[in-house]
This record gives structure tokens, sequence and C-alpha cells, in this order.
């Protein structure tokens, strides 16, 4: 008897998460840089995504971590030539004029070098250009007188066809080249990456509280800006550089993310500046004041999180987290474990083990959770 598949659980798309594409990218490239070999084993990867969830970034990340070379090629600039390259005339040993092919100087050529080849805004080249790209992706040379270096990971890019960005559809031939994922926006994944990143505690809180805004294209002039992680990163920017200029900040974030959605951030942001008291609250310097109003409690958190881990030295990062553990054990319960979270993963990626190793054996902790478990039950 044929077992029936159950197509609802079926994901047509693939999708993977911020935190699973980097562990898939670290470990195909940690691969290849032990064993050179598995670079004809493991199939080339493309990312596909809607345009600003942080394609690019997530792979030059990884690189970066490693410390491997990256070879970023935007393949919607190129022509074919720029990727195969051009003949020239030269001699073969009787004087006769031979044509010789000359790869472009972009590829690597180091034997012993080890790095990522990123061919990104795949989807969005000429057709031309797509063609010139199979050998270089299937088989990892271009004709007979160029060869990858065994020590690189060919990944690629490129915008969903169905989000009015720069995209055509992919032959089937080049399609067949590679191993498929859908990267999905995750505003949890963005707001952990966020914190470690400095992104503005104004723009953390405000996605934590509206999540659906991170990533929005319905409704929305795309034309102009609209909201992504990648417009939300260069929110956060303006909101550091104009913190003094409502008149002009305003314009930067309705430039940015759209009106609609940035004058929702602007009210949160005007929310956020009145927690400028919160470091004094952690001091012990003010009594505690909890705010009533769920907006505003998002806001205080996201102040919170920013300020635990930014202490002069260690006596008064000390003084920080105890702060923070008073001032979150008289949260609602819903907001605790969001604050404890945020904590955990430190200013950095460095910092994030020694950081949660910090949070989980502090003395207040226990007595915080203890009070979380009462009102959760």
């Amino acid at each position: 008897m044929t077992k029936k598949t159950d197509k609802s659980k079926i994901d047509a798309h693939n999708r993977m998460s911020m935190d699973d594409l980097e562990s898939v990218l670290l470990t195909n490239c940690k691969l290849i840089m032990d064993d050179p070999k598995m670079g004809s084993v493991i199939p080339p990867l493309l990312i596909h995504s809607s345009p600003g969830i942080g394609k690019s970034s997530i792979v030059r990340e990884v690189a970066k971590t490693l410390g491997i070379q990256l070879v970023d090629v935007r393949l919607a600039e190129m022509e074919s030539v720029d990727i195969r390259g051009l003949p020239s005339i030269d001699k073969n040993a009787n004087g006769d004029g031979v044509m010789k092919w000359n790869a472009p100087d972009c590829w690597p050529r180091d034997p012993n070098s080890k790095g990522i080849i990123f061919l990104d805004e795949i989807t969005s080249c000429d057709k031309s250009c797509q063609v010139a790209a199979y050998e270089l992706i299937l088989d990892r040379k271009i004709g007979d007188f160029y060869k990858v270096p065994d020590g690189w990971y060919i990944v690629s890019a490129g915008n969903l066809t169905t989000d009015r960005a720069v995209a055509t559809s992919m032959s089937s031939a080049l399609a067949n080249r590679f191993l498929h994922i859908e990267l999905k926006e995750d505003p949890e994944q963005w707001i952990k990456w966020g914190i470690m990143n400095e992104v503005h505690p104004s723009v953390l809180g405000f996605i934590n509280y509206r999540p659906e805004f991170l990533f929005s294209m319905e409704n929305e002039n795309l034309e102009r800006g609209w909201p992504s992680p990648r417009s939300w990163e260069r929110v956060s920017h303006m909101v550091k550089i104009y913190e003094n200029d409502e008149h002009i900040l305003r314009k930067m974030v309705y430039g940015l993310v759209g009106p609609a959605k940035g004058l929702e951030f602007m009210e949160f942001h005007k929310l956020n500046a009145k927690f400028k008291s919160v470091l004094d609250m952690m001091y012990g310097k003010i009594p505690i004041e909890i705010p009533e109003k769920n907006d505003q409690i998002y806001a205080l958190c996201s102040t919170l999180i920013y300020q635990v881990w930014r202490g002069s030295d260690t006596a008064d990062e000390k003084k920080r987290i105890t702060g923070f553990f008073k001032i979150i054990k008289e949260l609602p319960a819903e907001f605790i474990m969001m604050c404890i979270n945020g904590a955990l993963y430190g200013r950095s990626k460095d910092q994030s083990a020694s950081a949660a190793r910090t949070i989980l054996a502090h003395p207040l902790y226990k007595e915080v959770m203890e009070h979380y478990r009462k009102y959760t039950k």
C-alpha cells in the first residue's frame, strides 16, 4: 500500500531562519577548509529571499568569523564577458597566431587560499550572464583556462520574483545546479542580532512591540522607503545621528520605512526617550517605576537590555546587572523572560557565552525566576 504524503506539512519554499543559515554556511565552509576536496562534493548554495532581509550580510559575517576571503560579485552589474573573460591573440611554438582566453582578475587564483565566492543578485542578472555562470557553479571552472581553488565555497543569492524586486525566473538548467533555501524574516532572531550589533534600543523595542513591521511590503509604496531589516538598521543609524533634532529625524525615518510605519516608530521613540532615567533606576538612585501601558513597557525593556552590558568597568557592570534584576522582578511576567533572553546575548557575539554565564550565575537570577514561575503557574 502506498503511503500518502501529508502535503500540508511540506514547506514548498524550504524556508530557513537566519541562525540556521549561518550554521549551514559555517559548517560547509569549515568542512571545505579542513578538506579542500569537499568543495566539489558540497553543492553550491542559493539563498532566496525578499529584498532587505540580510542575505549578503550573513555571508559577509561568516567570512569574517572564519577569517577567510570573500569575493563578492554583483551579477546584475556584470556582462557575460565579466564572468568568462576575454580572448587575446598569442603565438604557439611555430609562431602561428592562436586565441587564448583570459579569466577575469576577480576570481581567486592562489591554490592554497580559502574563501567564499558570493554570486549575488543571480536572479536579477541578464540571461546571458546566468548562462556564463553555469560552468563556474557546477564544475568550478571556466573552460580549460581557469579552475576555482579547492578551498573555496560557492554561494549565490537572489530576490524573489513575487516581490516586485529586480528579479527574473531562473532556467531549470541553472536551478538544478544549486541547493536552494529561502531565508525567512524572523523578528526574534533579528532582535538578537540587533542587540549584538549596536542597534538603537528604540528600534529593538519597537520591533519587539510590533514584530509584523520588521518586514512589510503590503500597502507600501515600494518605489519609496518601506520596512525591511536593512531599512530598520539604517533607521538605527539615523536615530544616533539626529537624536537631538526630531524634525530632521522624522524626515529620515519616513524616507527609510515610509510615513505610516515611520509615524508609529517616532511615537514609540519619544516614549523610549522618556526612559533615559533607567540608568539611575539601575543604580538605585531613584525608585523603580514600571509604566502601565504595554508600549511603554516594551520601551523600558529595550533600554534595560541595551544598558546592562555597557558599564565603564567590572564594578559598574555588576551594579547595572544587579539593578537590572531588581527592575525586571517588578515587571509583568511576560516581559521578564524577554529581558533575560535579551541580556543573555551580551553586547556582541564574542561576549554571548560569558554574558550568559554571568546572568545565570547571579544571585538574583534564581529569585527572579521563582517570582516568574509563581505568576505563570
